[in-house]
């Protein structure tokens, strides 16, 4: 049966449409093949604009905005869920006392496809950049050994949908996956994982999410590898490997620690984290008996992704970094670590509060930064929330900024020759933006188009600072 068969006439909900492109090629594929859709999202018609006008020429879906209804989740042959909601949800709830198949976007691939690999990436940080260097490889490895197999990509990655590689793919692919513990909901539902996984590392983020119920993040972690056979494979640092042995005894999977890499190689990428996410890949090249030749070429010419330590711009030997994708004081400290082998940094962070323990954070600052500027405004909670620490830091200059235009600005005046400007909000990006892509894409574009005539000069004379809503320090 194709895939077109398998989907047409079928009734599915699809609970979550966003603005992400996730659910638009999700519906998009769905519709194509010819399903009876409802599409339901909390969000309105207004805010989700964008997506419905990419979506006008299938019109015989039924939009239910603004709202769910428990009569959308009843009587269907499937709810495909967004991983964003809960599977505690009570229109879930409604669904499954009636038995209709709860469904996630990447396992409903993983199980409707031929017989391809699944290679899936997950852990707290650094699972987007290890699955780009191990997808960039193994890209690498095709062209340089002539595989004939096709490498696909999906997952957790911005604007991609998995279910619509249905299409491309045949037995004998190769697929790379990034899964958030929210997509590994329905892996566990399914009772799969994949023929390898990479478990980065395990910390505390997303706990807002879980109800600070650290368990519960862990055990969807977990089903990355708890459904393996002995002919499968999991990729983790050995600390990490020996926590798992000791709690599920019965897993069969084949453990790999990351492969050291060599001092001769040289990496591209900053930081002791993306050594460490490189190591993964390594490993995995390994088991795939890649020729160590073609994973050093690859490894080594990799840049950084979009939003993680991403050199957007050097203006006047000032390097510019956008790190939105850091929302934890963990992922914050990882970025100051990467630049900082001197206190050059001027740090742009705040934003949205998710409950988390940012002391230990805070009193890395001075070792790393110069100046700080803090986005204060709608939606800043988490910077509301460390405002008094601080400004009780020593050594370290604190400036509010109304906004990202302002933040840059303020960021630039107090910036010199050699240092960095890194912005690494360590906070989630609700409020002020629409989502961390969004405060991503602003930087970016606010950086690309900076003049620096107004500060230089600003600068030289040292007696008119640039428009903002600077505060002083008390």
């Amino acid at each position: 049966m194709t895939h077109k068969e398998y989907f047409k006439n079928k009734k599915i909900t699809v609970m979550g449409l966003g603005l992400l492109g996730r659910g638009l090629a999700d519906v998009e594929f769905l519709a194509g093949c010819g399903a009876d859709l409802i599409v339901t999202d909390l969000k309105s018609a207004e805010q989700l604009a964008p997506t419905l006008k990419k979506l006008k020429k299938y019109r015989k879906i039924k939009y239910v905005l603004g709202e769910h209804r428990l009569e959308d989740f009843r009587d269907r042959d499937m709810i495909l869920k967004s991983a964003g909601v809960s599977l505690d949800s009570s229109f879930i709830e409604v669904a499954r006392s009636q038995n209709i198949p709860i469904e996630m976007d990447e396992s409903l691939f993983v199980k409707l496809a031929p017989e391809v690999m699944i290679i899936g990436v997950t852990g707290s940080h650094g699972k987007s950049t290890t699955t780009m260097l191990i997808y960039e490889m193994l890209l690498h490895a095709k062209k340089k050994l002539g595989w004939k197999h096709k490498i696909l990509l999906g997952g957790n990655l911005r604007g991609l949908a998995t279910l619509p590689l249905l299409k491309k793919v045949k037995a004998g692919d190769m697929v790379v996956l990034e899964l958030s513990s929210w997509q590994l909901q329905g892996f566990g539902e399914a009772k799969i994982s994949p023929r390898i996984s990479v478990f980065t590392n395990f910390m505390d983020d997303h706990l807002d999410y879980y109800n600070n119920n650290r368990e519960a993040y862990w055990n969807d972690k977990a089903y990355i590898f708890s459904n393996q056979t002995s002919s499968d494979y999991l990729v983790a640092p050995t600390i990490m490997l020996k926590k798992i042995q000791a709690k599920y005894p019965a897993l069969k999977s084949h453990f790999m620690k990351p492969l050291s890499i060599p001092d001769s190689w040289q990496l591209y990428i900053k930081g002791e984290h993306n050594k460490k996410n490189a190591e993964l890949a390594f490993a995995v090249g390994n088991i795939l008996q890649i020729k160590e030749g073609v994973i050093k070429e690859a490894l080594t010419n990799f840049k950084s992704i979009a939003g993680r330590l991403e050199l957007v711009r050097t203006i006047n030997g000032i390097d510019v970094y956008n790190d939105t994708n850091s929302t934890s004081p963990d992922t914050l400290l990882v970025a100051l670590n990467a630049l900082g082998d001197k206190k050059n940094i001027v740090l742009i962070m705040g934003g949205a509060d998710k409950n988390m323990d940012m002391s230990g954070a805070l009193k890395r600052i001075p070792d790393f930064a110069t100046t700080v500027v803090l986005l204060s405004g709608k939606g800043t909670t988490g910077t509301e929330k460390i405002k008094a620490d601080m400004y009780a830091l020593r050594d370290v200059h604190i400036i509010e900024a109304k906004d990202l235009t302002d933040a840059f600005t303020q960021a630039f005046f107090y910036a010199r020759e050699g240092d960095s400007i890194l912005l690494s909000p360590g906070f989630a990006s609700f409020g002020m933006f629409v989502n961390e892509y969004d405060r991503g894409d602003q930087f970016n574009k606010i950086v690309k188009n900076f003049k620096t005539e107004q500060v230089a000069v600003s600068k030289k004379t040292k007696n008119k600072k640039p428009k903002s809503s600077l505060k002083k320090i008390k």
